[in-house]
């Protein structure tokens, strides 16, 4: 089943939790009626307690969970039935079933709710049209990117600890479309390794969008973003950089920021530029050459292996005075012979694994700022990212 009715049900000591949330919401709408408040209060409450008030009525008798609902409305400011029975529709959808919505519970809901915006409009109008309203609109428009992106590309989880704590588990939606009726509390336990998901929560997926590589190709038309790019990034290499005479940067190609810095903090180390698109790599060269002040050289590379013994040297490989460059996809498989590896944020890899097993001596990786790993420093708030520092 997909929820059961909203009549009687087990308590759980679980279910206090959002009950008191609930009432601790309220009293923040009562005492700070702000328009964040309202948005975000919306958006989460809808996400959180109203959903799982769908799936799980938390009350023993049907007049209590029926009082709740009611209760939910003037915290949404829509009939919470309303919300369910559209909830609901969309799990019968997907498992090809039909069904009915509580005709009555829904009339309740909608005299309370009739009744919080008549009492708004007559007793502050300006309160209704500059905070709640805009607030209400927002907040509505947070729910659908919520919604879209839960199912934009079939239905995703999110595991990222953090939301899942404030969004009681909300990002295990694979498990919860396998186990609507779930506590919230259970759905962790059942998490698999073919479940499809994706490192940003719901309200966050349409980063997806917006590839790592459109945006360099943007620094690259801007002085302005390179030197800001480059100054901040300067001063966190400053911060954690070892001494490391072979240095590897894995996908430097496109802006190649880190050989541009490491060149000047590191000048008597070698600098291996890893990248398997080629046309990053012609790039990296040009923006590259312009700083070298003699002449260009070419020569052999000496054996780069990822830690595979069968890997040999491209044909692709040339150097270009104290830089190499690799037309190839880096694996971090075993260990790599490079004193220094650096790890963009646009890796499509097992991040883990690197954290886990470092394939190199020191390995500094650009991750996102909320993400902190060994030793760590932000390079910018604006561009939320941080530089981790890990050994072997």
């Amino acid at each position: 089943m997909a929820a059961r009715a909203i009549g009687r049900t087990k308590w759980t000591t679980f279910d206090s939790l959002p009950v008191a949330l609930s009432v601790g919401y309220g009293l923040l709408l009562l005492t700070w009626p702000s328009l964040p408040l309202v948005a975000i209060g919306l958006w989460w409450n809808a996400n959180t307690i109203s959903h799982q008030f769908i799936h799980r009525p938390f009350f023993r008798t049907r007049s209590s969970n029926t009082l709740f609902s009611s209760y939910l409305s003037l915290l949404l400011g829509a009939p919470q039935s309303l919300w369910r029975a559209r909830h609901l529709a969309h799990h019968r959808a997907a498992e090809g079933r039909s069904g009915k919505s509580d005709s009555k519970l829904l009339a309740l809901d909608v005299v309370v709710v009739v009744g919080l915006w008549t009492a708004m409009i007559a007793v502050s109008p300006g309160f209704l049209i500059n905070v709640y309203l805009p607030g209400f609109l927002i907040g509505l428009g947070l729910c659908y990117l919520q919604g879209h992106y839960e199912h934009a590309r079939g239905t995703v989880s999110h595991y990222g600890r953090l939301y899942n704590l404030l969004m009681l588990n909300d990002g295990y939606h694979v498990e919860h479309h396998a186990r609507p009726a779930a506590n919230w509390r259970e759905l962790p336990k059942h998490r698999t390794d073919q479940t499809n998901e994706s490192r940003w929560p719901p309200i966050l997926r349409w980063l997806e969008i917006v590839n790592l590589c459109t945006l360099e190709r943007a620094v690259l038309r801007s002085p302005c973003l390179q030197e800001f790019v480059l100054k901040r990034h300067e001063l966190a290499f400053r911060r954690l950089l070892p001494r490391a005479d072979r240095v590897g940067i894995v996908g430097g190609g496109l802006f190649p920021r880190t050989a541009l810095i490491l060149r000047r903090l590191l000048p008597e180390s070698t600098l291996i530029l890893i990248d398997q698109n080629e046309e990053n790599l012609a790039i990296a060269r040009r923006l590259l050459s312009r700083k070298e002040t003699s002449n260009l050289g070419l020569g052999n590379i000496p054996p780069f292996i990822f830690g595979n013994p069968s890997s040999k040297p491209v044909s692709s490989e040339h150097h270009l005075q104290d830089h190499q460059f690799v037309n190839e996809r880096f694996v971090p498989t075993g260990n790599c012979n490079f004193d220094l590896l650096v790890v963009p944020l646009a890796f499509n890899g097992d991040r883990k694994q690197i954290y886990e097993h470092p394939p190199a001596q020191a390995v500094l990786v650009h991750d996102w700022i909320w993400r902190r790993r060994g030793s760590g420093v932000t390079i910018s708030y604006l561009l939320l990212k941080r530089l981790n520092l890990v050994t072997q």
